[in-house]
């Protein structure tokens, strides 16, 4: 098995190959290299972007496919999904505020 660098902040996510955070269960999302180098570099860019990150670089193997293999237990909580979970929470929202009590206010002059 080959050896792959990722980088992983504070909170937990992966960096991604867009230079976006990612929650790491889409392993052909992540940004990776067998370079060590690289991945300090890539490091050292992603901080000077966002000074409040705390980036460090994580040693994995990769898989058949060359992915990396991440430990179940540094992956942080799912993020929601663009489509279907942000609609689903909206609609939850939007029920919540229509479920609540109404009171009415006389005017008095």
């Amino acid at each position: 098995m080959n050896e792959l660098f990722i980088l992983q902040n504070q909170d937990k996510l992966f960096l991604g190959r867009q230079n976006n955070w990612l929650d790491g269960r889409d392993l052909a999302a992540l940004y990776k290299t067998p370079h060590k180098d690289e991945a300090i570099n890539q490091m050292v860019e992603a901080s000077s972007k966002d000074y409040k990150q705390r980036i460090k670089i994580l040693s994995c193997s990769a898989n058949e496919k060359g992915l990396p293999i991440i430990d179940p237990a540094i992956l942080p909580e799912p993020l929601p999904k663009p489509g279907k979970d942000l609609l689903d929470g909206l609609r939850q929202a939007e029920t919540t505020m229509t479920a609540l009590p109404t009171t009415e206010h006389t005017d008095i002059h």
